[in-house]
């Protein structure tokens, strides 16, 4: 059964993502929480999660995050939106801390903004497919439009963030999500951990109207609220250099360089301190 013990208000936390698209998360945390240290798991040997069962995406979540505990982790974030939305029962299950999913504080976060009560909400195929994001916020009361954006996460990967290609795929995308019955709709959900980097384009791409909520962001402030951490004002708040934060460990089961190097894009701090982790069927 799950410790309902809360967490130190420094804790170790673990953050774990089928790759690297959970680094948006970390780096959301990070600068939120600074008094944290940090170990980050990335599966990067067996994604993309979204192909693979919901049995399987479980069993893979789940002997992620034991490790992760093993390590000494006191909370854990799932910070990938298929994990949370396919297994976030079976993590909770199998784990002895506090954990933390994607959907539902990027779900709060959509109904305290929609005035309309009318959201849509963008993510890739398998999350998309669970609809997760559709039952937590017709729970809140909220009208959805769901549209899956495959193309999105390799332009990101690609680092093609800018790039005229990604704003031509993403006036397609958005045209079709906010069409008929979404026309009203006030607010974007990003629903997938790479759609943070491509959050300025997608701003423009957008009406005007709508607000943009960032579920990387969200949980971010969901795991500060739940540690009690007071938040400055955005305004006054300062990215945090690698040097503030206590600790960053990173484990990836693929290799270790190729997370390196594209790690540091995606958390926008040098990814140095990773190690390889050959977890067993």
């Amino acid at each position: 059964m799950p410790n309902s013990r809360r967490p130190p208000r420094s804790p170790k936390i673990g953050v774990f993502d089928s790759g690297v698209g959970g680094l948006t998360v970390l780096r959301a945390l990070v600068d939120r929480i600074p008094d944290a240290s940090y170990l980050y798991f990335g599966d990067t040997a067996r994604l993309p999660y979204g192909s693979k069962s919901a049995a399987t995406v479980a069993h893979y979540a789940v002997g992620a995050v034991r490790y992760l505990q093993d390590q000494g982790a006191e909370l854990l974030v799932i910070a990938c939106n298929t994990a949370t939305a396919l297994a976030l029962d079976e993590i909770k299950a199998a784990a002895g801390v506090e954990v933390i999913g994607v959907v539902e504080p990027g779900a709060d976060a959509a109904a305290a903004a929609s005035r309309k009560r009318n959201v849509v909400v963008i993510g890739t195929d398998a999350t998309i497919s669970s609809h997760a994001y559709r039952r937590a916020l017709e729970a809140r009361n909220v009208a959805v439009r769901e549209k899956a954006c495959p193309l999105f996460v390799p332009l990101v990967e690609e680092g093609w963030v800018e790039h005229p290609v990604t704003e031509q795929v993403a006036e397609i995308y958005l045209s079709e999500a906010f069409s008929d019955d979404a026309r009203d709709a006030d607010v974007l959900v990003l629903g997938c951990t790479h759609y943070p980097l491509i959050k300025p384009l997608l701003r423009r791409v957008a009406p005007e109207h709508v607000a943009i909520v960032d579920s990387a962001e969200s949980t971010a402030l969901d795991v500060a609220r739940q540690l009690h951490v007071e938040l400055p004002p955005s305004s006054t708040r300062t990215k945090n250099e690698p040097s503030a934060v206590r600790q960053l460990k990173f484990f990836a089961t693929d290799s270790a360089e190729k997370f390196r190097k594209m790690g540091t894009r995606f958390l926008g701090l040098p990814v140095e301190d990773v190690v390889h982790v050959d977890l067993k069927e």
